[in-house]
């Protein structure tokens, strides 16, 4: 790629005179802070936006690539961050969609290339599995599949171990690994500096929608490459103060969870949240920590069990299992739930920054005109506080990069001045500078007395941010232990320990 430049409307540059390599039987990591316009730029070249200068060359011939189909003869093949499959068909049957006509009814033919693409390269699939039958890695796995059943050489995979446990990125580097064996090239935007180090062998650092420069991975270190996407010095030390004056603030005795299907979510489940601490949950992904979340927050409805909250208000004991989301958000229990689909829940997509921020408290007007000048000043505050990458505070939240969302999304929360905070995967996606603004506004508000519940996937942040980790599985409580005197291995075990443990014994 050749001095790309693509803009969107006139404010707007995503990408300004950008040159990219890629050789043959290669990984190349492209790393950029969130808004860098990583994915405007492989949108380009997988087909789906055309660039307004510049000129790409595939196998040293000059090319225009005008639509997903163009790219695919040209062999080139993305696999997004969100998936683009049919739920109700089998894994054959999303492979065989968009084949020339010829090939398409050969049902059979198709199945036994999949297992054929499958053993060559180590995937692990079900041909005729149903997708909503499927993990998120395996709906992944069909994906590539997909893909490479098309005939590409160029891979490129958007944030593909954002949503995949440490076992399943194993597995999809294994993978990654085997096709650069045969061949094959390939490109992956990621934010996980340690993943950059360990799979690629080079690195392209995008800043600004501008091309900083690339690297050959074994010459370089998680320190360089930040200064490379930051453009100045960042430290990347969490800052984590010893609690003071801990009061229990949310205590959870006993409470269990069972879906329509008559599945136990939650199973026997106690602990204590304290003021001016940061309680970490650990677990893989689906173990429970969402329902758990949500129980407090009013949204999951339990069989059983006490979700007790000492209100530091008016010093009274509130069970909160009786009460309604709103009413519990109103005694100052905050959930920031960072889904895996960000504008599915918590955002509204069509909105401006300044209207998400009123969702929050609109319901407090008194005249049939709602005040905008309150929510406009808290728009404005977040985006210079936690850099937001947009024009305005009156822009689409659906046009801003997926992080930039997450930074609103939880800037919200934080403002709201909560006395209990559960942050759900709050980093998810984010770049390295913007995850640890997040973590020190986090300790910010530890500091001022405030129970922080904190859901992440990063063992090593478990273990450097928060005072305690609580390690869940399939439901139960299996551990829970101090952060300081922990070590990721013991949390690593715990996470596939299948017992309970004693909570009728506290926490010692």
């Amino acid at each position: 790629m050749k001095n790309i430049t693509k803009s969107f409307g006139k404010n707007v540059i995503a990408n300004k005179n950008v040159n990219l390599d890629i050789n043959k039987g290669e990984i190349l990591s492209i790393l950029g802070e969130n808004g860098s316009g990583k994915t405007t730029l492989m949108n380009m070249l997988s087909g789906i936006y055309c660039q307004d200068s510049g000129e790409i060359y595939v196998n040293g011939n000059l090319v225009s690539i005008n639509s997903p189909k163009t790219a695919f003869e040209l062999g080139i093949g993305m696999i997004h961050q969100h998936f683009k499959l049919v739920d109700v068909f089998s894994a054959t049957e999303n492979v065989a969609l968009g084949l020339s006509k010829s090939e398409k009814f050969n049902k059979n033919s198709i199945k036994n290339k999949i297992i054929e693409i499958c053993d060559k390269y180590g995937f692990e699939i079900d041909p005729d599995k149903k997708i909503y039958d499927m993990s998120v890695s395996e709906k992944q796995t069909v994906e590539i599949v997909k893909v490479l059943y098309r005939g590409a050489d160029i891979l490129i995979l958007d944030e593909p171990t954002a949503v995949l446990t440490p076992q399943e990125t194993k597995k999809l580097f294994k993978v990654l690994r085997k096709m650069r064996e045969h061949g094959k090239s390939i490109i992956i935007i990621t934010h996980k500096l340690h993943e950059v180090l360990a799979l690629s062998d080079k690195v392209a650092v995008l800043r600004k929608g501008e091309y900083v420069g690339t690297v050959e991975t074994k010459n370089t270190n998680e320190k360089e490459l930040t200064e490379m996407m930051v453009g100045k010095k960042i430290s990347l030390d969490i800052e984590r103060a010893e609690p003071k004056n801990t009061t229990d603030r949310l205590v959870v005795k006993n409470i269990n969870c069972i879906n329509y299907e008559g599945v136990k979510l939650l199973d026997n489940i106690s602990f204590t949240a304290k003021s001016g601490e940061i309680l970490g949950i650990a677990g893989i992904a689906g173990s429970g920590q969402r329902e758990l979340l949500e129980s407090i927050a009013g949204l999951q409805k339990l069989n059983e069990g006490e979700i007790l909250y000492n209100n530091p208000k008016t010093g009274e004991v509130d069970n909160l299992r009786d009460k309604t989301p709103i009413q519990i958000r109103e005694l100052g229990v905050r959930l920031s739930f960072v889904p895996e689909d960000r504008l599915g829940m918590g955002l509204v997509g069509n909105m401006d920054i300044i209207d998400n921020m009123m969702l929050r408290s609109y319901r407090k007007g008194k005249s049939v005109f709602v005040n905008r000048k309150k929510p406009k000043g808290l728009a404005e505050k977040i985006i210079e506080d936690l850099e937001v990458v947009t024009p305005n505070a009156k822009t689409p939240v659906r046009r801003l990069s997926g992080g930039n969302v997450q930074k609103v999304l939880v800037g919200r929360e934080i403002a709201s001045a909560p006395s209990v905070l559960m942050a759900a995967y709050p980093v998810r996606g984010l770049d390295i500078n913007s995850s640890y603004m997040i973590y020190n506004l986090l300790n910010k508000q530890k500091e001022r007395g405030v129970a922080v519940i904190f859901v992440g996937e990063d063992l090593d942040v478990l273990v450097e941010l928060c005072d305690r980790i609580m390690v869940i599985n399939s439901g139960k409580i299996t551990g829970i232990v101090d952060a300081r005197n922990t070590t990721k291995e013991e949390i690593g075990l715990l996470m596939t320990k299948t017992d309970s443990l004693d909570t009728q014994g506290g926490e010692e």
